[in-house]
């Protein structure tokens, strides 16, 4: 089984972006399954119901998402519409959840999302802990994969995941800083991962934002606008996975890089 996974898609530039180039790699890499974090992709912050059904649209079947989750608090009744989850590792009683198990064909697989605590803002449950709860749980089923999208800032503290979990699960993706890292593995126990999968979004500015406001910003220590351009140069990472779904293991891990102009 083919899984994709893309990384954090930024604002309106990035939803074009997907949908502009991603029919092409479905058809060339004959993905099955398709998995996007979207915390970004309402214009820098959160999702809606709108760019989720954009996003849907253009091909993507399953979203993730990070510390943005709820900052846009109107949508949130929406999630239990759509195929996305939040961090599991968010306090109880937040709303949405933060695993699923999808039908692909006759094979079911489980995703989870989590969100690190090294130099986030938040005081979040630990996700380590979190984990060993959600794979307890599904200890008796049959599962074809188990897929991870840990949303994190510190390299350190994924690595730690990936470690922990080496021959537990199928595939870790980490998310959150907007740069593809080149670690791409596939450990000797049979587990994919990558450190970071970058983003879709912007590619001539800072992770996805116009360059200008950020200097600004660096240099006064006063906040300034922090824009994300319409038009431009754009790029769009993604990993692609292939899993063997009798024994739920990754047999392959390739990042995929590709640029485009967005009028």
């Amino acid at each position: 089984m083919k899984i994709l996974f893309i990384g954090d898609i930024m604002g309106r530039i990035g939803r074009k972006t997907v949908a502009k180039l991603l029919p092409k790699i479905k058809k060339k890499y004959k993905t099955d399954f398709i998995i996007a974090n979207a915390e970004n992709s309402a214009h820098g912050y959160g999702v809606t119901e709108t760019t989720l059904k954009e996003l849907i649209d253009a091909g993507i079947d399953f979203f993730t998402l990070g510390d943005h989750a709820f900052k846009r608090t109107k949508q949130i009744d929406n999630f239990t519409n759509f195929p996305i989850i939040r961090p599991a590792n968010f306090p109880p009683g937040v709303p949405g959840k933060g695993y699923d198990v999808v039908n692909i064909g006759k094979h079911k697989i489980l995703i989870i999302n989590l969100i690190g605590r090294v130099f986030m803002k938040q005081n979040y449950d630990c996700p380590f802990r979190e984990i060993d709860k959600i794979l307890a749980s599904f200890a008796k089923e049959k599962l074809s994969a188990i897929i991870i999208d840990i949303h994190a800032e510190a390299t350190s503290e994924k690595i730690t995941l990936k470690k922990y979990l080496d021959g537990r699960v199928s595939a870790i993706f980490g998310t959150h800083t907007h740069v593809m890292t080149h670690d791409e593995v596939v450990t000797p126990k049979g587990t994919a991962y990558i450190t970071d999968t970058g983003m879709v979004g912007y590619a001539d500015g800072s992770i996805g934002l116009d360059s200008e406001g950020i200097i600004k910003t660096v240099l006064t220590q006063i906040d300034h606008p922090h824009i994300i351009p319409e038009t431009g140069k754009t790029i769009l990472n993604a990993v692609l996975v292939d899993i063997n779904t009798k024994t739920g293991k990754a047999k392959s891990i390739k990042p995929i890089i590709e640029f485009i102009n967005i009028k």
